[in-house]
């Protein structure tokens, strides 16, 4: 794992630090791909990270100058919950609300997906239609590269070791371009993209196209465009034939890749199968439907952000550095667990064990933890971030001698068996009475979106938080 592991308060420390460990070095924000990745061996050399999520001003978006910029710290939920982003990069939001579940969306950043350059990463797809460029900084100064340049191959990107990706930019949607992306996945949530697709089209006061853009992902080693179907698109309507011949050329271009998730064969099929969807969605003027107007994020009242969590300076955390927290409103100080995941932290030296690992991977939610207010994975952020904050695990939702309504509603209802997953399960219904009270059947399935169970078929857990909501509103 890391041998040092810097909590930095500024860009200018972070840059510092890349120029001097270059090669050694790693930005950390989300966690998601850098901490498996080092887990599993998967970086060799990278010794060292740079944690920038108390950075404050990052993790904004805003519309400047017909131009829609994010900063390096907005995460997947803060697309989908931004207006600016639904209305000028709707394409985008719909691809941030299909990567993974809340827990992940609350840590994992746009600048990482676009960083780790998996050709499935859903993002990038909706980035490249978009025309989206990034910012590179360094102590020599900054530079700014066309997505569509950035990369050289299989996760191989321009960036040089000692640049940091301080945002990202794109032209805002103008009232004459619509815009969709439809991703195929082998099930609801936390599904790694099959296929997925993001078309742009511009029409003129008829409905006929003047431009078009149609990226693919997870079909070939990086992103990529069709400019057969894009070309035929423009000066035709969207009528059922443009539709279908556009489709197929979509389908042609590509020769797909073959993997663990899908045959080559298949893939091909989809491409043609998911760009006629799209391009249907954009003649129906249906685009919105993708997407939730009032979701689940079990994000806080600060919605994921940095606001008063700022760093007043930074922070070495080494063998030597302590590790200073609150934890269910008691102050810890611990010496010892910084190579360590937040989960095994809270566990180990912690001694709170009601935090499950079930995967350690973010992919079955039984670790949930709020860090700051916001729900997260524990076992996917560094022990490290603990420093500062505050932590709620589910020891700590029990007030006085009085139990959570989401924990009594569980016991009511019988929505325990073997009780592993359980603790997750609380955390995440805890956050969601927090922020709906009284949540629909929809937002209790999406809340509960990356927490698995193996037992039951998730009847009596709905039906607990359903019993919860009673309770709160008494």
């Amino acid at each position: 794992m890391w041998t040092q592991y810097h909590s930095v308060s500024s860009i200018e420390e972070a840059l510092q630090l890349l120029n001097e460990h270059q090669e050694r070095a790693r930005i950390i924000a989300g966690g998601t791909d850098i901490l498996l990745e080092m887990e599993h061996g998967k970086r060799p050399g990278v010794d060292v990270l740079i944690d920038i999520t108390r950075i404050p001003g990052l993790d904004d978006s805003r519309l400047e100058n017909g131009k829609v910029t994010l900063g390096a710290l907005v995460n997947h939920n803060h697309v989908v919950g931004s207006d600016i982003i639904r209305q000028y990069g709707l394409p985008l939001a719909q691809a941030s609300w299909e990567v993974g579940a809340p827990q992940i969306r609350n840590r994992a950043t746009v600048a990482g997906n676009v960083i780790t350059g998996s050709s499935a990463n859903d993002t990038i797809t909706p980035l490249m239609v978009l025309g989206a460029e990034v910012t590179l900084a360094s102590v020599n100064g900054e530079r700014t590269v066309a997505l569509k340049d950035f990369y050289t191959g299989l996760r191989k990107t321009v960036m040089r070791p000692d640049e940091m990706l301080t945002s990202i930019s794109f032209p805002a949607m103008q009232a004459t371009q619509q815009g969709v992306f439809i991703k195929l996945g082998l099930r609801r949530a936390q599904a790694i993209s099959v296929v997925n697709c993001a078309v742009l089209v511009d029409k003129d006061e008829n409905g006929v196209i003047t431009e078009a853009a149609i990226a693919l992902g997870s079909v070939a080693p990086t992103i990529i465009r069709v400019p057969d179907a894009e070309n035929y698109l423009v000066g035709k309507t969207l009528s059922q034939e443009t539709i279908s011949e556009a489709a197929r050329l979509a389908g042609a271009t590509p020769t797909p890749i073959d993997d663990v998730r899908s045959t080559a064969e298949y893939r091909s099929e989809m491409v043609k199968v998911l760009v006629a969807r799209a391009l249907r969605k954009l003649a129906l003027d249906s685009t919105l439907d993708t997407l939730p107007q009032n979701p689940a994020m079990l994000w806080g009242e600060n919605q994921a952000r940095v606001n008063g969590n700022a760093l007043p300076q930074p922070i070495l955390h080494d063998s030597k550095r302590v590790i200073e927290t609150t934890v269910n409103g008691k102050s810890l100080t611990i010496n010892g667990g910084q190579t360590k995941s937040l989960l095994n932290w809270l566990r180990d030296y912690a001694g709170l064990t009601g935090s499950k690992e079930g995967c350690a991977e973010g992919e079955c939610g039984a670790c949930t933890v709020f860090l700051d207010d916001v729900a997260v994975m524990s076992c996917m952020v560094a022990a490290p971030r603990a420093h500062g904050a505050t932590i709620i695990t589910v020891e700590g939702l029990k007030n006085s001698d009085r139990l959570h309504p989401i924990q009594d509603a569980f016991i009511q209802t019988g929505a325990v068996q073997c009780g592993y997953c359980t603790p997750g399960f609380i955390m995440s219904g805890a956050k969601l009475l927090e922020e709906h009270p009284q949540p629909s059947q929809e937002q209790i399935h999406q809340s509960i979106s990356g927490n698995l169970c193996r037992c039951t078929g998730y009847y009596k857990i709905i039906d607990a938080f359903h019993e919860a909501s009673k309770k709160s509103s008494d």
